[in-house]
């Protein structure tokens, strides 16, 4: 019998919240599609998992056995996948490493070029991701590194050496009445609506949006962006203003869109970040000093 790990995934979220509606938007699927798979769970293994009734879902004696032995599967199942990912990966001397937008700003070449003296004969493969995953393919194991804005969702099931430490500045339409302004304090954005990353980058979006430093202002959501032209555009049009690295200002450019330094809220920072069973790697190793020596104060010149 051939069980699909994400029904797994499913089970777990249901067994755990007790309640198809709120498993749901955990999951970020709609109700009946995640009623319609419990139950092909269910059909595929002879059993039925839950009891239904108007309070929620009360899981079974077969149930609770599957719930205690699905744990293991999955985390099984995922260190098989990086197994085998990181082993072709190896053998065909590639490093992947995910990031979101700008990763570690200019001073990406330069980390792998000093990765590539490091070890001759390898290559980096940059894997961009949309902001649905702030952990880049960390997360799914589809990367062996990540060049990452600090804190991300996660972070605490990964080791983190953190590289760039950089003021959070504001993107705005050009036409905005902010615009002319040389700096904005931060109380001056409370009442603009601002374009958010979508809800499945957790509360790596209320930073963004820097939700706890509002002073109990609530935020005004203008639309959603998934990647940094979604982004741009909305801005540009003004269907909202938002927080974003000082080095955003170099990388994405556009006559209509204008980025000013904020006072008032707390910096940002980007690491380099790794999954602990790849620690012992010789080549992620060699790519973690590359970006430790390179994002010094010095930038690598004295070593």
């Amino acid at each position: 019998m051939d069980i699909d790990t994400r029904l797994l995934r499913y089970f777990m979220a249901v067994a755990e919240e007790g309640h198809l509606t709120r498993a749901a938007e955990r999951l970020f699927i709609a109700q009946p599609s995640l009623t319609k798979q419990i139950k092909i769970l269910e059909t595929q293994l002879g059993v039925d998992l839950f009891t239904r009734s108007r309070s929620g879902m009360q899981l079974t004696q077969a149930g609770t056995a599957l719930q205690h032995e699905t744990p293991r599967i999955v985390a099984s199942w995922e260190e098989a996948l990086r197994t085998l990912r990181s082993a072709a990966h190896r053998a065909a001397s590639v490093l992947r490493v995910g990031f979101v937008a700008s990763a570690a700003n200019e001073s990406t070449p330069r980390i792998i070029a000093e990765f590539a003296r490091a070890r001759p004969g390898w290559r980096v493969e940059m894997r961009q991701t949309e902001w649905t995953d702030p952990t880049a393919g960390l997360a799914a194991a589809d990367v062996d590194a990540g060049l990452l804005r600090l804190p991300f969702p996660g972070q605490e099931e990964l080791q983190v050496e953190t590289l760039i430490t950089e003021p959070r500045w504001v993107a705005l339409s050009s036409s905005h009445p902010l615009a002319g302004k040389d700096v904005i304090d931060f109380t001056e954005l409370f009442d603009e609506p601002f374009v958010a990353t979508p809800e499945e980058s957790g509360w790596w979006r209320e930073y963004w949006l820097a939700s706890d430093e509002r002073q109990g202002h609530p935020v005004r959501i203008g639309t959603i962006a998934h990647n940094p032209d979604e982004w741009l555009t909305a801005i540009a049009n003004g269907y909202g203003v938002s927080l974003t690295p000082e080095a955003t200002a170099r990388f994405y450019q556009r006559p209509d869109v204008t980025y000013r330094p904020v006072c008032g809220v707390s910096p940002s920072q980007v690491g380099v970040a790794w999954a602990p069973d790849r620690a012992s790697s010789p080549a992620l190793q060699d790519f973690i000093r590359s970006c430790i020596k390179i994002c010094s104060p010095d930038g690598g010149e004295n070593g």
